[in-house]
């Protein structure tokens, strides 16, 4: 009989590119038999741009390519998973009895892999109530996308984040797996606990097929974004300022693959209408064909002095240029900034800060130097090929499975 995966999830989109579209549908494929226990927000489940489904997925129970799809009333939960902060003597009576962590039980699975701090609470509860109602060992993985708590995050009190890291640091007692997104992470997770079994399996896509190497022999350059804009990161003042100065210069236009949140859309300058192109939301799947125009990538991480996260941060977009032969143009932040520079893949502005002027003054300097955007054009696909694709990262997917597996003989 086929081993039994259970995805624990808290509060991301049910369809989550890493969640659903890689990790579950890997191991879908691999022959795992794979159920995710997800939220609803007031009744409806959310699409990745953050609107409500109103017509589609209603039944509280369905299946979705191939993936039973279990849904739960997310404000049901929030107060007995909060009780992760409470002492550990009221977990169990307080803090369990939630639908997420019911309903996950009920699934009797063998391994459960959680996605977010409180459904790590929600795994811990889990694995205490399997064996101590059904007498069941069952395998618990937290997959990390980000620290929690951000050491640096100013938004909460010392207070508050040396209790959230305390917590942190007794469900990982309980952990069999951690599995995170980069390597500076992995390390912050060894220096707490230095034998802890931990793994990176970065948030790439799978190899875009039908790839053409980019000869970057036309005249001017497009700039691309993938993903939310969103006004504290990269917002769309920089969008329209980066394509002020750069379209006074040479022929430039900015193509955003995505866009704001709840479908909203974005008003763009009529002096710049020319400039921006919106594709608004895409299928996952069609990523690729949106990005074939492109000529550079832009990521603009802007509150790294006081966000470990983005210091530490490998976005999906920065492999989804990648992986078409976008180079990648990014203020200063350690992850990328060591990636870029390892690979040769990109451009990495001196700044933590930078401006739309930074910016525009590194697009100007690369497009008077397209040999260079050209070999960082090469390096990436070639790196992406070689090491980084999600057909690679499922091989350690499957590897850390397989190894959960062997441990119990």
């Amino acid at each position: 009989m086929a081993k039994k995966v259970c995805m624990v999830v808290a509060y991301h989109p049910f369809m989550d590119a890493r969640i659903f579209k890689k990790e579950a549908m890997s191991l879908q494929k691999k022959g795992y038999n794979v159920t995710m226990v997800v939220p609803r927000i007031n009744g409806r489940l959310f699409d990745i741009d953050g609107t409500p489904f109103k017509n589609q997925f209603r039944n509280k129970v369905f299946t979705h390519e191939g993936i039973k799809i279990v849904t739960y009333e997310s404000e049901n939960s929030r107060k007995p998973l909060s009780k992760v902060l409470s002492n550990e003597t009221a977990w169990e009576s307080q803090g369990f009895n939630n639908p997420l962590t019911q309903l996950a039980i009920e699934e009797n699975a063998d391994i459960y892999h959680t996605h977010e701090y409180l459904s790590l609470f929600a795994g811990v509860g889990i694995k205490r109530l399997m064996k101590k109602r059904k007498g069941k060992d069952v395998k618990l993985i937290y997959d990390s996308h980000e620290l929690t708590p951000d050491p640096l995050d100013p938004r909460y009190p010392e207070e508050t984040r040396n209790i959230l890291k305390l917590k942190l640091l007794t469900m990982l007692e309980e952990v069999d797996y951690v599995i995170t997104v980069s390597n500076s992470i992995k390390s912050w997770y060894l220096s707490q606990i230095p034998k802890l079994p931990v793994e990176v399996i970065y948030n790439s896509p799978p190899l875009a097929k039908n790839y053409v190497p980019k000869t970057y022999d036309a005249n001017g350059l497009i700039m691309g974004f993938e993903g939310n804009i969103d006004n504290k990161k990269e917002g769309k003042e920089m969008i329209f300022g980066i394509s002020e100065i750069c379209s006074k210069k040479i022929d430039f236009k900015f193509k955003i693959i995505g866009g704001n949140r709840y479908g909203d859309s974005i008003i763009v300058p009529d002096h710049l209408k020319r400039n921006i192109q919106l594709t608004k939301w895409v299928d996952y799947h069609s990523i690729p064909n949106h990005m074939k125009d492109i000529d550079l990538g832009w990521i603009n991480l802007d509150d790294v002095e006081n966000s470990l996260n983005h210091t530490y941060s490998l976005p999906n977009k920065f492999f989804s240029y990648l992986n078409n032969g976008i180079p990648v143009v990014v203020n200063k932040c350690h992850e990328m900034e060591d990636f870029i520079r390892t690979h040769q893949c990109g451009y990495v502005i001196e700044k933590k800060k930078a401006t739309s002027q930074d910016f525009a003054d590194a697009i100007l300097f690369l497009h008077d130097n397209k040999s260079k955007l050209k070999q960082m054009s090469s390096n990436g696909r070639k790196v992406m090929e070689n090491i980084y694709s999600w057909e690679n990262m499922e091989e350690q997917l499957f590897t850390i499975y397989q190894s959960l597996f062997s441990s119990e003989s």
